[in-house]
């Protein structure tokens, strides 16, 4: 694996992005050697945005290698400071008037997103028994986010007046069940 990854160094670009990169968009998580780089940056205790910055460096050496397009250097910038932040890096959200509040917005879900750390997936016997209940009751989702997601769209396509009939007869289904 080594020598093709040295063979690779000596070959034009063009050659290994169609040759040897099957698949675009391979870079979804940092690179462990990044995350690493970032953890020095902070036991030695530099700045957030410090840290940050190899993550944007990681970004700029996957366009060069023309794993994705961003299509400026900004977008190459944002894309790793969201890594960064998701990765566990404090870097604040950008102030008010600087961004739009949508970047805002997902720039404070990112930081979240990194403080809670890597989420525990349920266990084999838990999924099957969710997927076993939405398939008897013929649902078209395929987890409880999307189910919720179908309900709350089906709800905006209702009238408010049989939003709130609805609502009642769901809470008179509720309480039978209760008594049973």
């Amino acid at each position: 694996m080594l020598s093709i990854i040295g063979n690779l160094a000596r070959l034009p670009p063009a050659f290994y992005i169609q040759e040897w990169i099957p698949r675009r968009n391979v870079c979804v998580m940092p690179e462990d050697e990044t995350i690493e780089r970032a953890h020095e940056d902070e036991r030695e205790g530099l700045s957030p945005s410090t840290q940050a910055g190899e993550f944007v460096r990681e970004e700029m050496e996957h366009i060069r290698e023309g794993e994705h397009g961003a299509r400026s250097p900004q977008q190459a910038i944002a894309i790793g400071l969201s890594k960064a932040r998701r990765a566990g890096v404090k870097l604040p959200p950008p102030k008010r008037g600087k961004t739009s509040a949508r970047t805002r917005k997902q720039a404070k879900r990112d930081l979240a997103k990194g403080r809670r750390g890597a989420r525990k997936k349920p266990s084999r016997t838990r999924s099957r028994a969710t997927k076993g209940a939405l398939k008897r009751e013929r649902r078209s989702a395929a987890s409880r986010k999307a189910l919720s997601r179908q309900a709350r769209s089906a709800a905006r396509r209702r009238s408010a007046r049989s939003r709130s009939a609805t609502a009642k007869k769901a809470a008179r289904t509720r309480k039978r069940r209760k008594r049973r």
